[in-house]
């Protein structure tokens, strides 16, 4: 309220408060950035000793424009004098040049024809914003409209930096929270400068001059917040996960295609044909930058389609690791009782028939020949269970030396027969290194009635299995009704 009553007095005293306000702003933006410097580290740190040093320019030169205010009499204007815009730039270039040597975080090539496509489009915009400011006051007779505009333009294009680290690049040198307030003071700018000329030198009410200090007011802010922040978090800076795509550009989009509407109702210009130029050139951006996306997005979907069809052969072998036995690589247990289910519900009773195969003499083997040679002596045999069955059949190993083989529509004479193959088949011995092995077997036979099922079925085969080991051992037996395990 009180810089209001103080903005409200005639076009001198206006611009002598204009003035009076612009030193202890810059002092706090040069104090804050200079604590900040202290707290930080790395190439942050040296971001914020650049800026310290630019602010520090700001405070020079927008002293000697306050002194200037209150001792010259003549020219009222916000528009700084020589010392001022001297100081100005040599400051604002600091800051940019801070900005742009800045270490953006690892990136791919892809990743960094985005970044700068992405970054082209955002100072584009800023550029036609800022030629817009300086292309007006050019057509005015007051040369410090000129510098003023000028100096406004640049402030546009250091705001349009700070965007594209802040948001584009994840690793900005300050928080969020800092940078905010410093990009909303290029907005105000803007603001103010459509509602008044930088080097107007007319009576012009408060609350335009209050806009037109109000970024400095925002820009000094942001190191306060950032210092505020650093004190209590070392870590509280602009570093974070980067996000997969960015709105800044379309948002730069808008900024000029607005700006070129607000420009062709004054007739066709040099503003009018420099904001067309630029967005001739932003379309010609996004059209690139569109390109390589669709570029990335077809190489993604070929390295999905590729990891797609490596995970199902990666599904397929760990299915397979999981329902086979890892020696004989046969169906194991599971699978296996999975199978005879499936082909119980699926089938008419009598159709289905197992069979229970069990080595006799096996552990003798693995006492005198060692483990190994017992191994082997497995895998020969899964062998010729194989060889011995119909396509369409299962074999499985169920764990140490027993075996069950899962016939499908077959009958009773089929069941039979097929242990009789098998037998035959173990009956010729196994070359365990130079040594023959030979693994004679009991094989136990149940098939399948109306109400059997995988348990059931088992538990049949394998009283007709043991009752096969005490009628004599290689030979087979088929469950009948009422049949009992035989003692011993």
């Amino acid at each position: 309220m009180v810089l209001l009553l103080a903005l409200a007095g005639h076009a001198n005293s206006q611009v002598r408060v204009f003035w009076l306000f612009q030193p202890p702003l810059d002092v706090l933006l040069a104090y804050s950035s200079w604590r900040v410097f202290q707290i930080a580290g790395g190439a942050i740190r040296r971001y914020w000793r650049l800026q310290a040093i630019g602010a520090s320019l700001f405070v020079v030169g927008d002293t000697v424009q306050c002194v200037l205010a209150f001792t010259r009499h003549g020219q009222w204007s916000t528009a700084g004098g020589d010392v001022q815009s001297t100081c100005f730039a040599a400051g604002l270039g600091l800051i940019i040049v801070a900005m742009l040597i800045h270490p953006l975080p690892g990136r791919t090539g892809r990743e960094a024809l985005a970044f700068w496509l992405d970054s082209a489009t955002v100072m584009v915009g800023g550029v036609v914003v800022a030629w817009c400011f300086a292309a007006g006051s050019a057509s005015q007779d007051s040369a410090g409209s000129l510098v003023g505009a000028l100096a406004a333009g640049a402030v546009v294009l250091t705001s349009a930096f700070a965007a594209v680290k802040l948001i584009l690049s994840g690793n900005a040198p300050m928080h969020r929270v800092a940078a905010v307030p410093m990009i909303v003071a290029a907005v105000v700018n803007a603001v103010g400068l459509f509602v008044a000329p930088p080097g107007a030198t007319d009576h012009l009410p408060a609350h335009v001059y209050l806009v037109r200090l109000l970024p400095s007011l925002l820009i000094a802010l942001g190191p306060r917040n950032q210092e505020m922040l650093a004190r209590f978090d070392e870590t509280a800076f602009g570093s974070r996960r980067r996000r997969p795509y960015s709105l800044l550009p379309y948002g730069s989009i808008v900024v000029v295609f607005v700006t070129m509407l607000m420009m062709m109702p004054q007739g066709i210009d040099t503003r009018l044909w420099g904001v067309v130029g630029g967005f001739g050139i932003i379309v010609a951006l996004v059209v690139a930058r569109q390109l390589a996306a669709f570029h990335d997005n077809t190489r993604l979907i070929d390295q999905l389609d590729t990891t797609l069809t490596e995970l199902r052969e990666h599904e397929r072998r760990l299915r397979h690791q999981a329902l086979h036995d890892e020696l004989t690589g046969l169906a194991n247990r599971a699978y296996f009782r999975e199978e005879t289910t499936t082909a119980l519900t699926a089938s008419r009773p009598g159709t289905v028939a197992l069979l229970l195969v069990d080595l006799d003499g096996f552990k003798a083997v693995n006492d005198t020949h060692g483990h190994a040679a017992g191994d082997l002596l497995l895998a020969g045999v899964a062998e010729k269970l194989r060889q011995s069955v119909r396509s369409g059949d299962l074999v499985a190993r169920l764990g140490g030396d027993e075996f069950a083989v899962l016939l499908r529509d077959c009958t009773v004479h089929d069941a039979e027969q097929t242990a009789k193959r098998i037998l035959r088949a173990l009956a010729e011995p196994v070359t365990v290194g130079e040594t023959p092995l030979r693994a004679n077997a009991s094989i136990g036979i149940a098939c399948a009635e109306e109400r059997d099922d995988v348990r059931s079925l088992l538990h049949d085969a394998d009283m007709a299995m043991y009752a096969s080991k005490h009628q004599g051992k290689g030979t087979w037996k088929r469950y009948e009704a009422g049949m009992a395990p035989a003692a011993g």
